[in-house]
């Protein structure tokens, strides 16, 4: 019998044969790693054009969003090829942008595999705005007078005052100063043994009567930043001027940074003495949104509003 004993040549054939698998396994781990760091770079410039935008449009004027997008959505991307698009056009009072970046992906492997390439799209949303209601963690609330005695052009200065509490809205501009005999500013909290209290703008805030916040601690707040309800408007009602059952109409919110106080048994760093109750700070700029409040393009901004990317 005949034997073949000259078996040149075989390795070729054996590799020939396993070139179509070896090309789909470097088209799973090469050109699929390449997918996902393109993805990851489309998705950083989606982040990174929608909080611009919304930025942008926080501070007044949108300017020209697709532009933005289409700027971010470069710088974010190796190949330049990224292109973006907004959901809708922004407003200044829309509250909220989606940017979507895509791109398509040429291959070098999976050709073999009939894939040429692949379609990837990412998506990102930011909103804007400044509270619209929420939980503060101080049971007080302070006369829209005092933050206009020290802010300029309607902002906030970081200048320091003592905004005196006995009674509250007794602040120097007697036109926009509501005078509410027996309410020191106190609202009444969530519950009896909390110092937490919920209030929503334009809506109406019930007093609590008394010259120091009940079963609350005072020292949580020292030196801390803190957002606190402006009220425009007030009502003693038919209360014989106990404060008691009165109402703070509820402006808008601003955060206060408190540097001491006084009140009937808490005190720190006293701003004042005897008989008046006052809490010393300055109100400043506040960035990043409060977990404890909603926030949205219609509330009155006093420096605390937020621009944060959506989970979707």
């Amino acid at each position: 019998m005949l034997r073949i004993t000259d078996d040149r040549g075989a390795v070729a054939v054996i590799v020939a044969i396993l070139m179509v698998p070896l090309l789909g396994f470097a088209a799973i781990s090469l050109d699929m790693a390449a997918t996902y760091a393109e993805k990851q770079q489309l998705q950083t410039g989606a982040d990174a054009a929608a909080l611009a935008i919304a930025q942008d449009c926080g501070r007044g004027a949108c300017d020209s969003p697709l532009d933005t997008a289409q700027t971010f959505a470069t710088l974010n991307s190796n190949s330049g090829d990224a292109v973006a698009s907004l959901a809708s056009i922004p407003s200044v009072t829309s509250g909220r942008v989606t940017v979507t970046n895509s791109a398509v992906r040429q291959h070098w492997f999976a050709p073999v595999l009939g894939i040429d390439s692949t379609e990837i799209s990412t998506t990102a949303s930011a909103a804007w705005g400044a509270p619209t209601g929420g939980t503060a963690a101080l049971p007080l609330i302070i006369s829209l007078c005092d933050y206009n005695a020290r802010a300029i052009n309607g902002r906030p200065s970081g200048i320091e005052q003592t905004i005196v509490t006995t009674p509250a809205g007794s602040c120097s501009n007697p036109e926009s100063s509501h005078n509410m005999p027996g309410g020191f500013g106190w609202l009444e909290s969530d519950s009896k043994k909390s110092c937490f209290t919920t209030t929503w703008i334009d809506t109406q805030a019930d007093s609590e009567p008394g010259n120091t916040p009940k079963q609350c601690d005072l020292s949580t707040i020292r030196d801390r930043t803190i957002l606190v309800p402006l009220f425009d408007d007030a009502d003693a009602g038919s209360t014989g001027g106990n404060g008691r059952n009165g109402w703070y109409r509820v402006y808008g919110y601003a955060a206060f940074h408190v540097t001491g106080y006084y009140f009937s048994g808490q005190e720190w760093n006293a701003p004042c003495k005897g008989k008046e109750r006052c809490i010393r700070g300055y109100f400043t700029t506040m960035v990043h949104s409060d977990p404890d409040f909603d926030y949205g393009p219609d509330a009155p901004n006093f420096g605390a509003s937020a621009v944060y990317l959506l989970p979707d």
